[in-house]
């Protein structure tokens, strides 16, 4: 059965919100880092986002099994791929060591090198991400641009205040 995410604080797991994004490179992964993070600590957002994910990934599964790969899992390492254009060996490499992405992801460990928290195989990788596609990204890539445009409205301030 696949879940959400909810990102358990355990020591030395960086949380998703406080992952420091360096937005002067002239790479495309930190922008899209930056929306991840967004799309993560903004509630209505997230719900909607998570609500296409249920729609287009469990539809019509049962609710047993193996846990697999959380829907945050699948949606961070999905758009990672779309948005570099790579292949699964690359996202499997990323994912096992981009300590940014590691962070998004939610598995980034600070404490010590011998701790380096979850680790990706290719082939998960290649079953769940293949889940997700392109059409389910670009929704969510909608609601992602609708809720900045209301965000300018509101003047920066995500409460509105």
């Amino acid at each position: 059965m696949r879940k959400r995410f909810e990102q358990q604080t355990k020591i030395g797991v960086e949380l998703i919100e406080s992952v420091d994004l360096s937005m002067r490179s002239r790479d495309e992964l930190p922008p899209l880092l930056a929306g991840l993070q967004y799309i993560f600590v903004t509630p209505e957002l997230n719900d909607s986002v998570f609500k296409l994910l249920e729609d287009k990934i469990l539809k019509g599964k049962k609710k047993t099994g193996r846990l697999g790969m959380s829907l945050w899992e699948i949606l961070v390492l999905g758009a990672v791929r779309l948005n570099l254009d790579i292949d699964y060996d690359r996202l499997h490499y990323i994912s096992n060591v981009d300590q940014k992405v590691r962070g998004i992801l939610g598995v980034h460990s600070t404490t010590a090198d011998w701790d380096l928290g979850k680790a990706y195989k290719l082939q998960t990788i290649k079953d769940n991400v293949g889940l997700l596609d392109e059409e389910t990204i670009f929704k969510i890539n909608e609601l992602l641009v609708k809720s900045g445009h209301e965000l300018k409205k509101s003047g920066g301030n995500r409460n509105g205040n």
